[in-house]
């Protein structure tokens, strides 16, 4: 039976005046909110802090609300700590970016609390007439100091396994490079009329070299010689990759259980993740590595749209390419493989790509539950082999 309009207003009333009532005090509130939530910054100032390459701009809120100074300084150690040494506790808010990390390594030391804002999913900028690095900042302190959860605060990994990722960002943009050299060299090779041998990547000076031709051999032989220097780095971050996980970061192993996994994709999964309880759920890093579409919805309009290509790219591409091994011919008979071959059969335009951006979402789920539980992977769990299945 429906109820009528006033009595739920009513009670709805009553219910709003009980808690009125109970008129909870700051302290018990504080208890009753998730510790992951940080509440809004009423009895300390509020720093809020746009940097720059060079120079960052910076605003200070006093305790109503007010501004009570806004400046710049050098975007240096040494001045960010002679600033915040100077300044009583407070709370301080800046975006994720290049200097981030270690600007929030300073200025904790220095005694304060910082939050890092994410900008991709913070509300953009796109209605407001007026924008610059001094109107960033006091929009920073405002949010941090009223709602901070509307920054959407990240915790930046740890200095060691920064230095660690490093060896596999150095080694990623080596190969970027690598690739532009040879494909620079095959395109004006075709321009001449002829084609170079087919040939992977590490091999590609020695096979080619002699397929020059001759009237541009002395013009392209200084990329040959480049595009076999860089492999010969590459191999030695490969074996560095090697010795870190095996020596360092010993639970890739349990990564590695999956056929497709090596050390380069498990290394990349561990450092970039760095703590598996930070997921309440395996199926929250399809989400943070951005393999799972984007949404709009609004009313019955429900469309289908890319990936969000949220989180780190390389780790992206890495898992990517595991999942192409996967699909590939030479891919073991797996849970994984299956679903994606039946993906791939349904058709359709970019069928295949759709297939391996879905194992790939699978893929980062598995690997996250093998390093949280320890298990034994087990290739075929929700099926028998194929020569049993015959």
């Amino acid at each position: 039976m429906q109820r009528d309009s006033k009595e739920v207003m009513a009670e709805l009333v009553a219910k709003l005046s009980e808690r009125l009532e109970q008129k909870p005090t700051r302290e018990k509130a504080a208890e009753a909110r998730p510790k992951s939530v940080p509440a809004p910054n009423r009895d300390r100032l509020t720093v809020g802090v746009d940097l720059g390459d060079q120079w960052s701009n910076y605003c200070i809120l006093g305790l109503e609300g007010e501004t009570l100074a806004e400046g710049q300084w050098r975007t240096t150690r040494e001045d960010v700590a002679a600033f915040f040494r100077a300044l009583s506790a407070a709370r301080v808010i800046f975006e994720v970016g290049t200097h981030s990390a270690w600007v929030r390594e300073v200025v904790v030391g220095c005694g304060h609390e910082v939050l890092v804002a994410n900008p991709r999913r913070m509300d953009g900028t796109k209605r407001r007439k007026r924008k610059n690095d001094r109107i960033d900042a006091n929009k920073l302190a405002r949010l941090g100091r009223v709602d901070p959860q509307s920054l959407f605060p990240i915790e930046h990994r740890s200095r060691e396994v920064r230095q660690d990722l490093v060896v596999l960002r150095a080694r990623d943009a080596l190969v970027s490079v690598r690739t532009e050299l040879i494909n620079t060299t095959r395109g004006l090779v075709k321009s001449m009329g002829t084609r170079l041998p087919k040939c992977s990547s590490p091999s590609f000076p020695k096979k080619v070299e002699e397929a020059l031709p001759a009237e541009v051999r002395e013009a392209l032989l200084p990329l040959v010689g480049l595009a076999e220097a860089l492999s010969d780095c590459i191999k030695a971050y490969d074996e560095r990759i090697e010795k870190l996980g095996r020596e360092k970061y010993e639970h890739t192993e349990l990564l590695r259980q999956v056929k497709g996994v090596g050390p380069l994709t498990s290394l990349a999964y561990v450092l970039t993740l760095e703590n598996p309880d930070r997921f309440a759920k395996s199926r929250d890093v399809g989400a943070y590595v951005g393999l799972v579409p984007q949404q709009e919805d609004s009313g019955d309009s429900q469309p289908q749209l890319r990936i969000s290509k949220a989180g780190d790219g390389m780790l992206r591409r890495l898992l990517v390419g595991s999942a192409q091994y996967i699909l590939g011919p030479f891919g073991p008979d797996t849970d994984l493989r299956r679903y994606g071959l039946r993906l791939c059969e349904r058709g359709g335009k970019n069928a295949k790509k759709r297939a391996a951006v879905a194992v790939a979402r699978k893929l980062a789920v598995l690997l996250h539950r093998l390093w949280v539980s320890g298990e034994v992977y087990e290739p075929l769990r929700h099926g028998a082999p194929a020569a049993e299945a015959a």
